[in-house]
């Protein structure tokens, strides 16, 4: 039960870059993902800035070998998991038990769209094609389909703190000795639907969004998936490259607010930050840096920072909300965004909270505003934070082989 879980492995697709190579480039050269919807058909399409993968479903099955016709959600997932599983290096992985865990809170609702648009028209319309994979499992079964895992495989919809959450199961899975191997993280696409429901709470942003400034508007849509490669001890060891990074902590709390809103007292962050410390046996003060969750909502930043003020007073690590890059991507954040910590460990470097130009007056910190490099990074607590409550926050270590 206390032996470590390994990081084997990453894979990223999002705005800012195809692969874990192309986003770690737009990192350092602070270039963010945010522009005017291209793939995506909305009324709002002229009005809201989104933070679109830079390819369109015929070249995302080209690069996939699905069909087109599959979800969006399906065909980013795909990519960035074939990308962690070769990034790992496992040679045996036939012969090992393994487990795909992802998360997604938009499935394939999609295509399910597209179906209603004629269908609402004509009732004798509509290809029922595009529903058959909706519902959020089904993706996930695709994809599973897809690189040949069968052993363990289940779907994590939980909103914004989904792929942490499968993240950290997969670790308990390996711990448990379940399983030897676990591809976990998340995926999701841009839809209507939510771009709608996200206006109509009125915490969509007109402009680039700003996260931890005192005159954040709200959060910027964005679609991707994120997953890591967790393998057990004894699997590290067989590796030709031998991982050095691990999960060390994790933690789920719920404060049970509200529906939508975080509560202003940042309890359920707290408990999930604090809780993960406590899994990984650190203090505060051994954290070198925070991917915040960080969405630029004036309830999210508030509620997040208070809790950091708590926990970490008065010696703050560092800290920024790469939401400036890739926008909020929903279900996929806490993968994506587990894999930017991974890459901080990686390279010794802490990304900018970038637009940040006025820190908020009511918090005693303020996030990185530039690129920093060459810095001893050990410890990274990674914060995902979504609706109802649910709060998970993960911490990746690095350990000497």
């Amino acid at each position: 039960m206390n032996a470590p879980v390994f990081v084997a492995g990453t894979g990223i697709i999002s705005a800012i870059g195809n692969s874990v190579a192309e986003c770690l480039a737009a990192l350092e050269n602070e270039r963010a993902g945010m522009g005017q919807m291209q793939n995506l058909k909305s009324a709002h399409s002229q009005r809201l800035p989104v933070a679109e993968v830079k390819l369109n479903n015929e070249e995302l099955a080209q690069l996939t070998g699905l069909p087109k016709i599959k979800s969006r959600t399906a065909l980013l997932s795909l990519v960035a998991a074939k990308e962690a599983l070769a990034n790992a290096g496992i040679e045996n992985i036939k012969d090992l038990r393994t487990g795909f865990i992802s998360a997604t809170s938009v499935g394939g609702m999609d295509k399910t769209e597209n179906f209603f648009t004629e269908f609402l028209k004509d009732n004798s319309k509509g290809k029922l094609r595009d529903v058959v994979d909706h519902e959020c499992g089904s993706v996930t079964e695709l994809v599973a389909d897809a690189l040949g895992i069968k052993d363990y495989i289940t779907t994590i919809s939980t909103a914004c703190s989904s792929s942490a959450n499968a993240i950290f199961l997969g670790a308990r899975l390996i711990k448990n000795d379940i399983v030897d191997v676990v591809v976990a993280g998340g995926t999701d696409s841009l839809t209507r639907f939510t771009l709608n429901g996200f206006n109509t709470l009125m915490i969509v942003d007109e402009q680039f969004c700003q996260p931890f400034d005192e005159n954040r508007r709200g959060l910027n849509l964005g679609e991707g998936a994120g997953y890591v490669v967790l393998v057990s001890e004894k699997t590290a060891a067989t590796l030709k490259n031998k991982p050095n990074i691990v999960l060390s902590g994790y933690c789920n709390a719920n404060d049970a607010y509200h529906q939508t809103a975080s509560s202003p007292d940042g309890i359920g962050s707290y408990l999930a930050m604090s809780g993960a410390l406590k899994k990984a046996g650190l203090q505060p003060s051994d954290i070198d840096y925070i991917n915040l969750h960080g969405t630029g909502t004036q309830n999210n930043d508030i509620a997040e920072g208070t809790a950091i003020k708590r926990l970490f007073e008065p010696h703050y690590p560092k800290m920024s909300s790469t939401k400036t890059y890739t926008g909020h991507t929903l279900g996929a954040c806490g993968g994506i965004e587990a894999a930017f910590s991974i890459l901080a460990l990686q390279h010794g470097e802490i990304f900018p909270n970038l637009r940040l130009q006025t820190p908020m007056v009511e918090l005693p910190f303020v996030p990185e505003r530039k690129l920093e490099k060459n810095v001893e990074v050990k410890h990274v607590l990674s914060n995902s934070f979504g609706f109802g409550g649910n709060c998970s926050s993960l911490i990746f270590s690095k350990v000497e082989n």
